[in-house]
């Protein structure tokens, strides 16, 4: 059954980039990256973890905006799908890039 909310989590992914991109007109988006979408196991739960650039109101406004926009996205996503049940779609901020950065600029300040 993993199988199947991975590739359910793919499918949600590549059309809510395309929806946001496309369909969202919301001035507190900011530049929004999808970088992975996990399926609670009975598919009616995605949460979507978002990368946004900029300073931290930035990404807090786009994360806001990303909620607030969620039933709309969950609406073209239902016509979209084939599913029995449309998820309920809970936006996060994904800090792995951000992580990154940390761990990067630590070990540069441990070589100089």
């Amino acid at each position: 059954m993993k199988w199947r909310t991975e590739s359910v989590g793919r499918q949600i992914q590549a059309e809510l980039s395309e929806l946001i991109q496309r369909r969202l007109k919301d001035p507190r988006l900011g530049y929004v990256t999808l970088t992975g979408v996990r399926m609670t196991p009975d598919l009616r739960t995605a949460k979507v973890y978002v990368s946004v650039m900029g300073e931290a109101e930035e990404r807090a406004a786009s994360l806001k905006a990303l909620n607030h926009a969620a039933p709309f996205l969950r609406r073209e996503l239902g016509k979209r799908l084939r599913l029995r049940n449309t998820p309920e779609l809970l936006f996060d901020q994904d800090e792995t890039i951000e992580h990154g950065t940390r761990i990067n600029e630590l070990l540069d300040g441990l070589k100089s």
